[in-house]
């Protein structure tokens, strides 16, 4: 299996590290390998540049569920990016164990699940069922970091 074949195939680009606004500070690592767990924290979607990727805004106010599932998929390849600088090969990945989807949404928002399946769907597109398929969560916050619409977290077990 050749994950970046794969999304080479795809049209896909994984992201260069991220260009958080000026003044920011991020005092955390975005992987940490664990012995044979990686835990990925907290990931925005991002422009091929690094920048923080738009549209901006609360799922069921400004962006349809179709745009969030965009942004999801976008924060799939930011999540690779940093897993490629990380381990310096997708095919370390033996199995997608965890998502944790946050969705910035209306209050009366329903469809978180329809808008993270951006991110799982990519996920099991490059990996397949067996490696691929993952526990997951979805779930609508207030608001989440600089305005941006999605943020997932995950965790995979990897090859030495």
């Amino acid at each position: 299996m050749k994950i970046e074949q794969k999304l080479a195939d795809m049209g896909l680009v994984l992201p260069a590290p991220i260009k958080v606004p000026e003044g920011v500070v991020l005092p955390f690592s975005f992987v940490r390998v664990r012995g044979n767990r990686a835990y990925i924290a907290g990931h925005a979607a991002q422009n091929p540049d690094g920048s923080i990727a738009t549209p901006f805004g609360k799922v069921g106010a400004d962006i349809t569920v179709e745009q969030g599932y965009t942004v999801a998929k976008l924060v799939g390849l930011s999540i690779l990016g940093s897993l490629k600088r990380e381990l310096g090969d997708l095919d370390r990945v033996t199995a997608w164990l965890r998502l944790f989807g946050m969705v910035n949404c209306t209050p009366d928002f329903r469809h978180h699940p329809a808008v993270i399946n951006g991110c799982s769907d990519l996920i099991i597109a490059l990996y397949g069922a067996e490696i691929g398929a993952h526990a997951r969560s979805a779930v609508g916050m207030y608001s989440l970091p600089f305005g941006i619409a999605v943020e997932i977290e995950a965790e995979v077990e990897i090859a030495p």
